[in-house]
């Protein structure tokens, strides 16, 4: 399957989706990835974990990934579109990204305990340089990336 750079949507609105999930009535399991030079971590909430706890480690993480790459392209994942895993997204996104300094591939995953309707998946590619954003989106966007299989 290729992978599809697409929908895009801003920063504000990303913020706004995670702080409607998080706030809402909706119970969610959920994790976050970080990917970049420096290796890989995630953070999941954790089964006694709180909204607000997890709410509060997603914004320490997103802080830090924009004092370190201020220059974001965040991509929806939706299931009803049949896009491809966020994980393969992800993937996709550190492997294209090899050739610029600095990108941390941040992945955001939501999913609904009792069903898919609510689920929220962001992909934030995060850059040191305007310019390499610009480029990682003229050369990718929208267009279809062959799977790394």
């Amino acid at each position: 399957m290729a992978i599809l750079f697409k929908t895009v949507i801003t920063e504000n609105s990303a913020f706004e989706m995670i702080e409607q999930a998080l706030s809402g009535a909706s119970q969610y399991d959920g994790y976050l990835n970080v990917a970049s030079d420096a290796g890989e971590t995630a953070t999941s909430w954790g089964p006694a974990m709180h909204a607000e706890e997890f709410k509060s480690e997603v914004s320490e993480i997103l802080r830090a990934t924009w004092d370190a790459a201020r220059f974001w392209v965040i991509y929806e994942r939706r299931e009803e579109r049949k896009d491809a895993k966020a994980t393969d997204i992800r993937n996709a996104a550190f492997h294209l990204t090899r050739g610029y300094s600095g990108v941390i591939v941040v992945t955001l995953s939501l999913l609904g305990k009792r069903d898919s309707d609510n689920d929220l998946e962001l992909v934030f590619v995060c850059f040191e340089q305007d310019f390499h954003r610009r480029n990682f989106r003229v050369r990718y966007e929208g267009k279809p990336v062959p799977s790394r299989d």
